[in-house]
């Protein structure tokens, strides 16, 4: 239920931040038995991230599935995110195999949709007491362990009680900051702006992604018929933009292979973005405390995977620690197996996301991989399920995959037309 202030602070659960890793959490918790208070700083239900790839990967389905999410996200007109990326090598497009099955995907949907949709599934939750408007102060601490809460309301501060707190707030997670604890910052060497398009056609009526080494674009189709645009270049074009963005940010679109037609579009939205974004990372536990979303892990917004890890590790909690939330079980225990699944799930993907973010050329690894993808079907599923994030750097990189790729491009240099000298 939404609620301004609640009679009762017997919550197994105080979440703060209820946007998707908080309301996730919220709801699946709660269907386990557990009392949960959301707590979200601003007044309006509706709100939503402004600054955001509005990508939802693949490997979020079975939580949207389990969320139950599904039907009111294609309702609502929720695209699946079908992609084709451009290398140096040609495009790389992704299909299903003849007689194998569908390529899995996810949505693309605009947070103004989603972020509200979500939060009122939260609210209606039984078990999930939504509190608007409540912003976090500080966190209590009672033996070495967090125990609560302090809140500013529009009725005076607060104290909420609660076994387990969960900081769901953002990369500047309030929670993890009032807790004490540390964070750990990768540079970002891209900078990057956005626009929403209605009535951009794009090439294949799928999401377009450009490599272009060190710069990324990419345009995503949504719901409504409203397209986002993005380009992340390297920060030596920093200058240009910061001089005259409306027309770095059409020059930079129209130079792309294949660009979007943008005189056949309306912009609807002003141009936003970020100079800086660091990567950030943080340890997802601590004694009655546990992170999720970007509190956690702020991932490389060009790769589009934060809603994803965000629904993710707000399931991967759930699972872990449901009983001992509710009393039924050993809560620093079940804390550290959701700190292993965070880590084991999530940190190659970091350390390979942290070190593209230098802006650097692709290392010889990536030109073998993805010259193949470009050339060979089989090898451009495998990475389809790789940017989905369906399996992890060890499996995309393993032995098989390195010797099919080289095959790949064996055989495409015996087979090219000869060049004259």
């Amino acid at each position: 239920m939404t609620s301004d202030e609640s009679a009762d602070d017997g919550y197994d659960v105080v979440i703060g931040g209820a946007s998707l890793a908080g309301c996730a959490a919220a709801i699946l918790l709660a269907r386990r038995g557990a009392r949960v208070a959301l707590l979200e700083r601003r007044s309006d239900p509706a709100a939503y991230k402004v600054l955001c790839t509005h990508s939802l990967t693949a490997n979020a389905y079975p939580v949207l599935d389990e969320l139950g999410l599904i039907p009111a996200l294609e309702k609502a007109g929720a695209v699946p995110n079908r992609a084709r990326w451009y290398t140096r090598w040609g495009w790389i497009e992704p299909k299903a195999a003849p007689a194998g099955p569908e390529l899995p995907y996810g949505y693309n949907v605009r947070r103004s949709t989603l972020d509200p949709l979500i939060r009122s599934h939260a609210a209606r939750t039984p078990g999930v007491d939504l509190l608007l408007a409540h912003q976090v102060t500080g966190v209590l601490r009672e033996g070495g362990r967090y125990t609560g809460v302090r809140v500013s309301t529009p009725r005076g501060e607060r104290e909420i009680r609660a076994r387990l707190v969960v900081g769901a707030d953002g990369k500047d997670s309030s929670v993890a900051k009032y807790a004490g604890l540390p964070v750990r910052r990768y540079e970002n060497a891209r900078f990057g702006y956005l626009a929403h398009y209605r009535g951009l056609p794009l090439r294949g009526g799928i999401a377009n992604v450009w490599f272009l080494e060190p710069d990324m674009a990419y345009a995503f189709p949504n719901d409504d018929g409203v397209t986002v645009l993005a380009v992340l270049p390297d920060k030596k074009r920093l200058p240009a933009f910061r001089e005259d963005l409306e027309g770095s940010f059409a020059a930079f679109v129209r130079a792309l292979p294949e660009a979007p037609p943008l005189d056949a579009a309306e912009r609807i939205t002003k141009i936003t973005g970020l100079v800086d974004y660091p990567l950030h990372s943080r340890r997802p536990t601590a004694p009655g405390l546990a992170l999720i979303g970007d509190a956690a892990l702020t991932g490389d917004p060009l790769w589009g995977v934060g809603c994803g890890w965000a629904l993710q590790s707000a399931h991967w909690l759930a699972q872990a620690v449901a009983p001992a939330a509710t009393g039924r079980g050993d809560l620093d225990k079940s804390l550290a197996a959701y700190a292993r699944r965070h880590r084991r799930e999530l940190a190659g993907h970091q350390y390979l996301a942290a070190d593209y973010a230098k802006a650097r050329p692709f290392n010889p690894v990536e030109r073998l991989v993805f010259s193949a993808a470009a050339r060979d079907a089989s090898t451009a599923r495998h990475m389809h399920l790789f940017a989905s994030r369906l399996i992890g750097p060890l499996r995309f990189l393993s032995p098989a995959a390195l010797a099919r790729a080289t095959a790949v491009n064996v055989r495409h240099r015996l087979t090219a037309p000869a060049t004259r000298p």
